[in-house]
């Protein structure tokens, strides 16, 4: 094990403002954190595409950093330009995947390195596609659009939350011997692989790295990031973050994400 420190950090509601920027104080903390040399680790739901567009327009390509995509599905060396880690929902699953969101009329779609496939192109995928702007490819036969096993699956339902729980229930009833759910914010459900999952992104990079778990800093707002949160050392909620994020916290910070809160603990982690 060596001393140095990894940062693990969610996007949305975390490390970003509501407008999807870093503010100045938070970049130069980060700045200096990394500089001292340890590493830094963005953590999120997003696809690999999105969050490399996300490192270059807000400058936070860091020497010695991974991107974990996909709810910790994936890996990335950003260094070395490829994968440390991935894994795939299987391809024989996906078609019971969707015909259960379509039975319970509920808007469904996966990715390839570049697009996202689903079935339809309605209100839901609209909203969705404000933030992650990638081509839609809309077909039946979600199967043979992919070239791989996908990383994730995400459910979205904007007007009826019981509905989007309804079809949670029907999924893990299905295949929770395969894979797991976890809600991005109330609208958005996640399907991906048991052995995938935010903490043990960060128990698989920091063993990668030798850093010991006392020395892994995670934080987080939503219930996805629950599982990083409470496997990290220190496990930060932000102040903006759910009741349920909290409580699994070590600590909550005093301004939420539009006000610099994760600034003092990068700073006091020097």
């Amino acid at each position: 094990m060596n001393n140095k420190k990894i940062f693990f950090s969610d996007l949305d509601g975390t490390l970003l403002t509501k407008e999807k920027k870093i503010s100045d104080k938070t970049k130069k903390a980060l700045d200096e954190f990394v500089a001292a040399g340890n590493h830094f680790a963005i953590c999120t739901g997003r696809g690999l595409d999105n969050v490399l567009d996300v490192v270059r327009e807000l400058e936070l390509d860091y020497p010695g950093m991974y991107l974990i995509c996909y709810n910790g599905a994936q890996i990335y060396d950003n260094d070395a330009g490829r994968d440390l880690f991935r894994i795939g929902v299987p391809l024989d699953l996906i078609p019971g995947i969707f015909e259960t969101a379509s039975e319970y009329g509920i808007h469904a779609h996966t990715y390839t390195t570049d697009s996202l496939i689903s079935p339809d192109n309605g209100e839901e995928m609209q909203y969705y596609n404000r933030v992650i702007k990638r081509p839609v490819i809309v077909t039946d036969d979600i199967v043979s659009a992919l070239p791989e096993a996908p990383c994730k699956v995400i459910a979205i339902e904007l007007h009826d939350l019981d509905k989007l729980e309804r079809f949670r229930k029907a999924i893990m009833d299905k295949y929770s011997d395969i894979v797991t759910t976890v809600y991005s914010n109330p609208n958005y459900l996640e399907v991906f692989m048991k052995e995938a999952g935010k903490g043990s992104a960060v128990v698989r990079l920091s063993e990668h790295l030798g850093i010991s778990i006392e020395n892994t800093i995670a934080a987080g707002d939503e219930q996805n990031d629950i599982s990083m949160i409470e496997a990290a050392g220190l496990g930060i909620a932000m102040k903006n973050a759910t009741d349920i994020v909290k409580r699994s916290a070590d600590v909550v910070t005093d301004l939420d994400n539009d006000h610099d809160g994760l600034a003092e603990f990068l700073t006091s982690a020097l």
